[in-house]
């Protein structure tokens, strides 16, 4: 062989290192497309456990069932009918036992409805609205937090997802480094320490696979049991990664604005304080007596004799245990805005945790594609053109190759947290932003 093909053989070499170099470092792309679409979207995934998961039936049934107790809450109370009969024995007509009433000396009808205190009926309908309101935000409530676990999950699966397709790509990567590697101390031009550091990376690399893919099935396994599925379900890899929204619609005082307005804990506290305040008012409604008025026609044989009106008033003199009753819907009261003002400190803490940390990562995405990328590129770019001329040493260009994958692993770590961080605001504001 010539001294010149000699010569050329390494620079067609590392021509095909770079392009393999640069394959490695592109971006992750997307899987084949599964038989099953669910679990390639957010979206598709959510639709489904709003329309299937039962915990979220629960709720909606129990809103049902609160809804249903408003109107019997103030309508009122059945009517009595009495029927009396009188001298079924017929003693004063000389006649024998009988329970026809228009053979018995006489029978009389009494027709009662009884009236509650004014003002009590009204207490007790808003009552039951308010309860009826605070059971649909809670059940507002429960779908964000099943709706939060969803989307930190599916946050994570996608991360998975990513980081196996790039490693995979890394893999067959360092495969074809280390066949080159090889091939360069075959022809004396490498020593053999660098083909042994291409198979050690490739082993490691394999170990990650290995970790990686163990991780996908355990999430695959934990979103299948959310979306009330077997864990063994099929599932679809996710299509990509969703966008992120802009800094300008994570305006802080916004947020606390919308968290305060919106947030379904919230809202379920303000109805807890409202039927606590109608409670108040129909304990106080106790303080007025009730009312019964009746009425009673007479039957004697085959007419009716006599009509009787009645009318019957409770006399409430029992007024410790109404005082006491009092006292207790004010402490109940009390107690419901005392929560409400907790759930919001809380709430409002929350969100300024997680949109400082979101924001963190909006800043680290910037930095890593606008400086980070282009510099460690620039650095691969060196590294290369120093190991076609002999001037850099294999694990030199190991180490720059490591510095993009890094890079990129730490970019799709940081939009797997951010979308996280994004879910749990989402779950404070009760809507998708």
């Amino acid at each position: 062989m010539s001294a010149a093909r000699k010569a050329g053989r390494p620079g067609a070499l590392a021509v095909a290192l770079a392009c393999a170099l640069w394959l490695g470092a592109t971006p992750a792309r997307a899987q084949p497309t599964s038989p099953t679409d669910l679990g390639r979207s957010l979206a598709g995934v959510l639709e489904h456990a709003r329309q299937r998961h039962p915990e979220l039936r629960a709720l909606r049934h129990e809103a049902d069932a609160a809804r249903e107790r408003i109107a019997p809450a103030g309508a009122l109370p059945d009517p009595m009918l009495q029927v009396e009969l009188r001298d079924v024995t017929n003693e004063t007509s000389g006649g024998s036992f009988n329970l026809l009433p228009g053979r018995v000396g006489s029978t009389r009808y009494q027709l009662r409805q009884s009236f509650p205190a004014w003002g009590r009926r009204d207490a007790r309908r808003a009552v039951a609205q308010a309860d009826a309101d605070g059971a649909g935000f809670r059940a507002d409530a429960g779908w964000a937090e099943l709706a939060l676990r969803i989307k930190t999950t599916y946050a994570r699966y996608q991360q998975v997802a990513a980081l196996l397709v790039q490693n995979r790509e890394i893999l067959a990567l360092l495969e074809r480094l280390a066949a080159v590697a090889e091939l360069r101390y075959a022809q004396g031009l490498a020593p053999q320490q660098d083909a042994i550091r291409a198979q050690v990376e490739r082993t490691g690399m394999n170990g990650e696979l290995l970790m990686l893919e163990a991780e996908q099935r355990a999430l695959r396994a934990r979103l299948n049991a959310l979306l009330t599925r077997p864990t063994d379900a099929p599932l679809a890899p996710p299509a990509g990664e969703a966008t992120l929204p802009a800094l300008a619609q994570l305006d802080a005082a916004q947020l606390r604005e919308r968290v305060l307005a919106r947030n379904p804990q919230l809202l379920a506290e303000d109805a807890r304080i409202r039927g606590a305040e109608r409670t108040r008012e129909a304990v106080w409604a106790n303080r007025y007596p009730e009312f019964t008025l009746g009425v009673a026609p007479i039957q004697s044989g085959r007419r009716l004799a006599e009509w009787e009106l009645m009318f019957e008033i409770n006399l409430p003199l029992q007024q410790g245990v109404r005082r006491a009753e009092e006292r207790e819907a004010l402490s109940m009261l009390a107690a419901a805005q005392a929560r409400k003002e907790a759930a919001a400190s809380e709430s409002l803490a929350v969100l300024g945790e997680n949109l400082a940390q979101l924001q963190a990562a909006h800043q680290i995405e910037v930095l890593t594609l606008h400086s980070l990328l282009p510099q460690a590129e620039l650095t691969l770019q060196a590294a290369l053109a120093g190991y076609e001329t002999g001037r850099v040493g294999f694990a030199t260009l190991l180490e720059a190759q490591r510095q993009i994958r890094q890079a990129r692993v730490n970019l799709i770590k940081t939009r797997a947290e951010a979308r996280m961080r994004l879910a749990e605001i989402e779950r404070l504001l009760g809507e998708e932003l």
